[in-house]
C-alpha cells in the first residue's frame, strides 16, 4: 500500500456487534482511512451518541481512531464514491468473482462486505468493479464475515 492510496471499507447489514468490533481492529491494523456504516450495522455509537460497551469490548479502542460515518444507503454511497473514482471491490464468492490474490488496486479503493449469512446482495454485487473470492478448501463454504475481511485485506493491500 503505497502513501497516496485511499482505502475504505463499507459494511453492509453485519448483524453482530462483535463482528463489527472486529472489523474495525483490522480496519486499523490494515490502515484503513475510513469506515461506513450502512443498512442496520450496528455503530460505535448508539442512537443517543453513547459508546457502545458490546463494540468498544471487540474493537479495544480502534473504533476511536478509525474515522466512521453512517449511511443509509448503501446504494447511494457506492454511486457516490464512483463519482469520485473510488475502486468498489465485493468481498464475496459469486460467479462473477476473482481469486482476491489477483486483485489490482487503483488509488481509491472501497472494500464491501455483506451480511453474515447471506453476504452481499445481488444488485450491490452488480456495482462493484471487482468481486474478491477467498478460495475455500474445507467442507464449509466461508469464514466468518470479519475474518474473511481480514484475510482479504492483509493480502489485496499486501501487509
Amino acid at each position: 500500500m503505497t502513501q497516496k492510496q485511499e482505502n475504505i471499507l463499507i459494511l453492509n447489514n453485519i448483524r453482530s456487534v462483535e463482528n463489527v468490533g472486529a472489523m474495525f481492529r483490522t480496519a486499523d491494523a490494515a490502515g484503513i482511512n475510513k469506515i461506513y456504516i450502512c443498512g442496520y450495522t450496528p455503530a460505535p455509537l448508539d442512537r443517543f451518541g453513547r459508546i457502545r460497551k458490546d463494540i468498544a469490548k471487540s474493537a479495544l479502542g480502534a473504533e476511536e481512531f478509525v474515522p466512521w460515518e453512517e449511511k443509509k444507503s448503501v446504494s447511494a454511497l457506492i454511486t457516490k464514491l464512483k463519482k469520485e473514482k473510488f475502486l468498489i471491490i465485493g468481498i464475496e464468492q459469486d460467479r462473477k468473482s476473482i481469486d482476491y490474490k489477483k486483485v489490482k488496486l487503483s488509488a481509491k479503493n472501497a472494500f464491501i462486505v455483506g451480511t453474515e449469512v447471506t453476504g452481499i446482495p445481488k444488485n450491490i454485487l452488480n456495482k462493484c468493479d471487482i468481486i474478491a473470492e477467498i478460495p475455500m478448501k474445507g467442507k464449509k463454504e466461508s469464514l466468518n464475515v470479519s475474518v474473511a475481511l481480514g484475510v482479504a485485506l492483509f493480502r489485496i493491500l499486501q501487509l
